[in-house]
């Protein structure tokens, strides 16, 4: 399959958010929380990376947050594309989806991990009528991604909580600091009945399933994708 390019938009340094538009107007069928894989040819290479989808299903266009890897061949190829150009891409794909919408739901990501969020969210949140708390972690304030969306989110869903938290913040930040894994017994609140979804690196991913564990989790209620 073929999308082409819409719009792209820096979000922080380094990261940018992309829409695209499937080639003769198909719609993409996904559920919240899939990913797609992008194809192309460098250097004689053919690579494959897989993206989460950061939208919810909108007809043929979908969205995605890339980083711009450093010395990464794939990513600088993504961030020179132009509005108009196309890239090749392999059908919705992945099982990291929200599993029970009648359960108090606690989502922890970091990075470009919120994209399946985001796409989450926007399907979702107006159906789902238990507590629904999105913990999200990074370097700094700009680097929040999708700040104002959230924090409307949580403006018309009084259900909705967005917690982000910042482990190099500025002198005048009075919210939440550290790694997410500080905050996990603030968002449990004691509780193991509630269902995890974590999303971003692995040492995140591991160190948090751990914790969850040591807690008493079933680990059918911690469901997690992990981004290398």
């Amino acid at each position: 399959m073929q999308a082409k390019l819409i719009q792209a938009v820096d979000l922080a340094p380094g990261v940018r958010h992309f829409s695209f538009e499937v080639e003769d107007g198909q719609p993409l069928h996904f559920v919240p929380g899939q990913f797609v894989s992008l194809k192309h040819v460098l250097q004689g290479e053919e690579y494959t990376r897989a993206y989460s989808v950061a939208s919810a299903p909108d007809g043929s266009r979908f969205d995605l947050c890339l980083n711009l890897v450093p010395g990464g061949l794939f990513s600088a190829y993504l961030f020179a594309l132009k509005p108009g150009d196309r890239v090749e891409f392999t059908p919705p794909l992945g099982f990291f989806t929200l599993r029970n919408t009648d359960r108090d739901i606690l989502l922890v990501g970091t990075g470009t991990g919120i994209a399946p969020f985001r796409s989450m969210l926007a399907s979702h949140i107006a159906r789902l009528k238990k507590p629904v708390t999105l913990l999200f972690g990074t370097r700094y304030e700009g680097s929040i991604l999708y700040r104002s969306e959230f924090e409307e989110l949580e403006r018309a869903h009084p259900h909705f909580q967005f917690w982000p938290t910042l482990t190099r913040p500025h002198a005048e930040w009075k919210d939440r600091t550290g790694r997410v894994q500080s905050h996990l017994d603030e968002a449990l609140g004691g509780r193991t009945d509630l269902d995890v979804y974590l999303c971003g690196l692995k040492e995140m991913v591991d160190d948090m399933r751990r914790q969850l564990k040591a807690r008493g989790f079933d680990r059918r209620r911690i469901v997690y994708e992990k981004y290398d």
